[in-house]
């Protein structure tokens, strides 16, 4: 999916929510635990009930890889229930030498056909080029991250009379990189103070929101501070929605829940006459 179909999708949605399945088993509603594959039953459920409130659904691989060959059957199935007009990105954090991630690349892109990876670019420019190299893909790159940690490397001030920090850096050398058609960048959510600057320093991208919901992220401050003019942001939200509840009735709440977000999505679109 290219920025202009993501743009229509969101216009046409009134939506800008991402749903992440991060779905762990020790989680899920346990009358699932009946079925033949628990993780599938549950995301398509999640899905069926949620794909017209969404623009994007971002499985972490770490709830699938954990369980082995049968993790990666229950993606695949996943995969193949998404509705083509929702995107959908690899929450992967890949980032190799040049050759590794050519083939992590392909494993994504041509193999299991997601629209996105997300990328750690600690390695520099060969480990992050090759998945620019496949047209209508993108990659995701880590920029300034929701958790404490991130303060580790990510906040450190560059030895020079500039200041920069780390993660500034890193922006601006993937943007020479990659292109606003072709990668985006992960910026949490209760980042709400470094928003407005991070969007000077790319102002045409799209930015990947995790820290809403659970996280507890501020869904209109960020988006005030973060939109441009095709909207810009991807929010996702992940256990606020897919474990609104543990009962039956799981599927419904999650829907509830997304409903909620999608209507205020909806108001601040409107507010800013993007749809």
């Amino acid at each position: 999916m290219n920025r202009k179909e993501l743009f229509h999708q969101i216009q046409n949605k009134k939506s800008y929510l991402c749903i992440g399945l991060d779905t762990d088993i020790q989680k899920i509603p346990k009358h699932l635990l009946e079925e033949e594959d628990p993780i599938f039953a549950f995301n398509q459920a999640i899905i069926n009930a949620t794909h017209d409130l969404c623009v994007a659904y971002k499985p972490n691989l770490a709830f699938y890889e954990s369980n082995g060959s049968v993790g990666w059957k229950s993606l695949e199935k996943t995969m193949a229930v998404i509705p083509k007009n929702c995107f959908t990105i690899a929450d992967a954090k890949r980032g190799d030498i040049g050759n590794t991630s050519s083939l992590y690349a392909q494993t994504f892109f041509k193999h299991m056909n997601f629209d996105a990876v997300t990328i750690a670019p600690y390695m520099g420019e060969d480990s992050v080029s090759p998945f620019l190299a496949f047209d209508g893909k993108w990659a995701i790159v880590l920029a300034l991250t929701s958790n404490a940690g991130a303060n580790d490397f990510q906040l450190l001030q560059l030895a020079d009379e500039s200041k920069t920090y780390l993660f500034e850096k890193v922006m601006q050398a993937n943007m020479r990189w990659g292109t606003a058609e072709n990668m985006m960048f992960v910026v949490g959510a209760t980042r709400e103070d470094q928003f407005a600057h991070i969007r000077t320093l790319a102002p045409d991208h799209f930015f990947l929101v995790p820290g809403v919901g659970a996280q507890g992220g501020d869904l209109s401050a960020i988006s005030r501070k973060g939109m441009n003019d095709q909207c810009g942001l991807l929010v996702n939200s992940s256990r606020q929605i897919i474990y609104a509840s543990a009962d039956k009735d799981f599927a419904l709440k999650a829907r509830a829940a997304a409903l909620i977000v999608q209507q205020e999505m909806e108001v601040l679109l409107l507010e800013r006459k993007l749809i």
